[in-house]
């Protein structure tokens, strides 16, 4: 099972998941406009859920199902990725700061 990353994350970019993610499999790039979580790479630790300043991460089974395209959205994302190239992407890609 791994995370998914949904509508509300779309524009905020907080980068708070990816800080505390102990495994790094949460990316972005800067064209980008939200963050996505590798799914082989998710360890399942819910790390990342409660840090989320918009409440965009779920569960994969429990994606509201008005979000639901996010569960292939998330997928599809890596499809074809070079990961190495992706780290270093995500790495540098600017954050936007939640000040709420």
């Amino acid at each position: 099972m791994t995370y998914i990353i949904a509508q509300p994350c779309v524009g905020l970019k907080d980068g708070a998941c990816i800080d505390v993610c102990p495994v790094d499999c949460i990316y972005t790039t800067e064209a980008d406009n939200m963050m996505y979580i590798a799914p082989d790479e998710c360890i399942d630790c819910a790390a990342c859920e409660p840090v989320c300043p918009v409440n965009a991460i779920f569960v994969e089974d429990e994606v509201p199902a008005e979000w639901s395209e996010y569960t292939a959205m998330n997928y599809d994302y890596f499809k074809g990725k070079d990961m190495d190239q992706l780290r270093e992407a995500t790495r540098v890609a600017p954050r936007q700061i939640n000040e709420s």
